[in-house]
Formats: structure tokens, sequence, C-alpha cells
């Protein structure tokens, strides 16, 4: 064998470490330029994640405008789907069920602006 032994890895991987005196040598492998930059599937996901998010509170908003409006309009209690079941048609038309449908909707908004708001990127 020769005098020059490489030194075993410390931090499992093949990067050097630093241990100089300088006080920066912590024991931690000193990256480069090229590894600050993420790789094509981890930017991928990136904006995966950030399309979802968008959709989601896009889809909450919505849906939540329409629970907020729908049940105040006509078109609530007199459809074609409420005709054939004239208890049914009562129970939907009562004010109680309406301001339970309204206040989802706000629920619903405000849970959608919620998630937008504390969004972060994932590291």
């Amino acid at each position: 064998m020769s005098t020059e032994q490489k030194a075993p890895v410390e931090n499992g991987d093949d990067m050097p470490v630093d241990h100089s005196p300088s006080g920066q040598g912590n024991g931690m492998p000193t990256p480069t330029p090229a590894e600050f930059e993420q790789p094509p599937r981890r930017r991928l996901q990136q904006w995966l994640h950030r399309t979802s998010i968008f959709l989601f509170v896009l889809v909450s908003a919505v849906a939540g405008v329409l629970l907020v409006i729908l049940p105040w309009t006509p078109q609530w209690g007199d459809n074609t789907f409420l005709v054939m079941f004239p208890a049914l048609r009562t129970f939907v038309s009562n004010g109680f069920v309406r301001g339970l449908c309204s206040g989802l909707g706000l629920l619903d908004i405000w849970i959608g602006f919620w998630e937008a708001i504390h969004y972060q990127e994932k590291a």
C-alpha cells in the first residue's frame, strides 16, 4: 500500500469535506455552483405543485361563489329535478337550508384563499 491513503468519506457521498482551520470547516460538504440548480424533475414537480394549488384555489372560489349566490335564485327550488319530489323541494326551499349552503360557500371561499395566502415553495 502507498503512504497516501484515501480518507474515509464522512458524509456518505463522494463530495470533498472541508477541514480547513479557518473556522469554516464544519464537516459539511462545500456545494459547487452546479449543485444550486435544481434538476429538471424537481422543477417539474414544483410546477405541478404550483398548478395544483392554483386549480384548487380556482375551484374553491368558483364553487364557493356558486354556493353563496345560487340558493337565493328562483332556479334553486323551481327546477326539473325537484318537481318529482315535493317534500325535498320544500326542504331545499327552506331559509335555513339556503343559509347553510351559503355559509358552506363562504367557508369554501375562505379555505381556497387561505391556501393561496399560506402557499410555500417546497424545499
